[in-house]
């Protein structure tokens, strides 16, 4: 099985390789996109099965250098269990937008669309995977191109704002961390991850440059978290998300942002150490953002009459979740926060997508009174946009049930942070539904002139298969939930 030690860097570089072909061969664009995307999973869950089985990491070494001076990829369970969830999201994205993507984009653009997908995919791979600091660096900048991009193929005025905005504050993270990788590299001069682990943990322990690691850790910290959308950076959601394709507001929900925050975690566990961070006091500020984060996210949602501006807020909100778990502790909190991670990232994309559809019937409106009724002008968009809304408000059975309950079990050993996080759970889940469920009655409550139902047309059926499997995954993991928690635990115990 050695063979498969080598998928990681395979996976990479196909899907960079993909990006160029794409471009080649503009006709097959989506064709080779959906290719590589699946050959992607496979790879992935292939070394998922690898490393599940010999409980152990692996480290693939890029050329002959050894460290410091060489390139590596370090890969536990998490990794490949990421990448594979990063590409079937992508892949559902892909195939359910394609509709929409046929009748907004100009023709001449709509290759292109496929060509920074391809780009997305190799980044996330890379940030999955890679196990060196200014590497992530690089992948960092792909992403943020590729992102930008993807937003501009719907080439009107507010989706060019929105874009130029997006850009603006990527470039504001990107540029904060690399600065921390800088002032990290001065410190302790290196990028692999495992000796900076080592040099951060002496530096600490000797008592020597303590405040210049607090700077870097919020260097690190805040950029990244300004990419995700963590509060108070989320501002820029809102348009980015509610003006851009319903395919492309799913991949950078849903997948994107997750990147980063996953690589924020590496970062905390591989790089800093979490004795070190917690040590930091960063765990507080992120803990309070957190909170501050799902209330201010999740009132913004009530307040805006634009359903795909309120789940850009509830993506705010429930980012910061993500934010509070990693607050709580670097354990429990930790692996509430990676579940939460599964939950957001298999959610969202179906929300932008079935509200898409839901527009669609309702003369092309996302406001709220026009979509009154719509969920019977087309059922399958209302039952997936419905399942979503639960999952995301906590009902049992769904996903986002099972989240709110780990975060609730290790509040309950966070000591003062306890009452905190039970009062956010609480606050947060009431305005949940305040918005959530508002918006399904809506769409349920038949509008004064409803008609027959609208004829599904061929492309639905794509989008019927894709919902499916949304659906499908949300309540099989909500019900099976607790072997996926321990596949978390026994990756995050690998991923230091």
């Amino acid at each position: 099985m050695s063979f498969v030690l080598n998928f990681p860097a395979v996976s990479i570089v196909l899907s960079l390789a993909a990006s160029v072909a794409s471009v080649a061969a503009r006709r097959w664009a989506k064709q080779i996109s959906c290719l590589v995307v699946v050959l992607g999973m496979a790879m992935s869950a292939a070394v998922l099965a690898y490393t599940a089985s010999a409980g152990a990491a692996f480290t693939y070494v890029m050329g002959q250098a050894p460290a410091p001076w060489g390139n590596e990829l370090r890969i536990g369970i998490l990794e490949p269990l990421f990448a594979l969830l990063f590409g079937l999201v992508l892949l559902l994205c892909i195939l359910s937008g394609e509709t929409t993507l046929s009748e907004k984009a100009d023709p001449k653009k709509r290759y292109l669309f496929f060509v920074l997908c391809d780009l997305i995919q190799a980044s996330l791979f890379a940030l999955c995977y890679t196990n060196d600091l200014f590497t992530s660096y690089v992948f960092i900048e792909i992403c943020t191109i590729a992102s930008s991009g993807i937003l501009m193929i719907r080439d009107n005025g507010p989706t060019a704002t929105a874009a130029t905005r997006y850009m603006i504050f990527s470039l504001v993270g990107s540029s904060l961390f690399l600065l921390g990788v800088i002032m990290l590299y001065g410190v302790t001069g290196h990028l692999l991850m495992e000796p900076l682990r080592k040099a951060v943990a002496s530096v600490w322990a000797a008592g020597t440059y303590r405040l210049p690691l607090r700077v870097i850790i919020v260097l690190l910290v805040v950029g990244l978290g300004i990419k995700s959308g963590l509060f108070p950076f989320h501002f820029w959601m809102a348009d980015t998300y509610g003006t851009s394709l319903p395919g492309a507001a799913g991949i950078l929900s849903g997948i994107v942002s997750k990147g980063y925050i996953f690589l924020l975690l590496k970062l905390v566990h591989r790089v800093i150490g979490p004795d070190v961070f917690y040590a930091s006091g960063a765990q507080n500020v992120l803990f309070l953002f957190g909170v501050l984060g799902m209330i201010v996210g999740s009132i913004s949602a009530i307040h805006t009459s634009d359903v795909r501006h309120m789940i850009a807020y509830s993506s705010a909100a429930q980012i910061g979740y993500i934010y509070m778990g990693v607050g709580i502790s670097p354990a429990l909190g930790t692996v509430a926060a990676l579940f939460h991670v599964l939950t957001h990232a298999l959610t969202k994309p179906a929300l932008f997508l079935s509200a898409s559809r839901l527009a669609d019937v309702s003369g092309g409106s996302n406001d709220f009174h026009a979509l009154q009724g719509s969920a019977h002008r087309n059922r399958v968009a209302g039952i997936v946009f419905s399942v979503g809304s639960m999952s995301m408000v906590g009902i049992p059975a769904f996903m986002g049930f099972i989240s709110k309950i780990q975060f609730a079990l290790a509040g309950a050993q966070a000591g003062a942070k306890m009452l905190p996080t039970f009062i956010a759970l609480a606050v947060s889940t009431v305005l949940n539904v305040l918005y959530f469920m508002r918006t399904v009655i809506r769409i349920y409550t038949p509008a004064p002139e409803q008609g027959e139902h609208v004829v599904r047309a061929r492309q639905q059926l794509v989008f019927d298969g894709t919902a499916l499997c949304f659906i499908g995954l949300n309540v099989a993991i909500g019900l099976f939930s607790q072997p996926v928690i321990e596949l978390l635990g026994r990756g995050l115990a690998l991923l230091g």
